[in-house]
């Protein structure tokens, strides 16, 4: 059991105003589910929910607590406008941040926009499950998540109790 992987069951949360009023098509969870099975990840479930603070904990506090995710995406609300809350709902739901998360999502996203700099997504835990915050555009969504693919298994393999390492 010692060597088994974890499964990573992935809930992706897209938080746009325009997307629950439907003005706008989500195009950035969908490209996230996208990316996540190509890597073989079996995504469970997915959501949209307007730029509000309680409505984005509520929702990841939900998907915490009944254990279905061993891995939780959000995309969109972490850039500087006054309605992108993601981090600060996000933070009210970790228990333990990885500010490494964000720093590498931040320094890979200088490959594709000087912008990237100005995100203020973070990652961390609660409970069982990896919370990572991703940019609302599509392309920036699925490169920070390229960005720390690499990193998942091993957070999840640890939260599920799999704390020996190898080497």
């Amino acid at each position: 059991m010692s060597g088994d992987k974890v499964p990573i069951r992935v809930a992706i949360l897209t938080v746009s105003d325009s997307v629950v009023a439907g003005t706008r098509e989500d195009l950035s969870g969908p490209a996230l589910a996208a990316g996540c099975r190509e890597l073989q990840w079996d995504v469970v479930t997915e959501a949209a929910v307007a730029d509000e603070e309680d409505a984005i904990a509520s929702q990841l506090k939900a998907w915490v607590n009944s254990g279905a995710a061993s891995l939780i995406l959000t995309t969109g609300g972490t850039g500087v406008a006054p309605r992108d809350v993601t981090p600060e709902a996000t933070r009210q739901v970790l228990q333990t941040e990885l500010p490494g998360l964000g720093e590498l999502m931040r320094a890979r996203g200088l490959e594709q926009t000087p912008f990237a700099v100005l995100s203020r997504a973070l990652a961390g835990t609660a409970r069982s499950s990896l919370i990572v915050n991703l940019p609302g555009a599509p392309a920036g969504a699925v490169h920070s998540l390229h960005a720390v693919e690499h990193l998942v298994q091993h957070v999840v393999n640890l939260l599920g109790g799999q704390t020996q390492h190898s080497g």
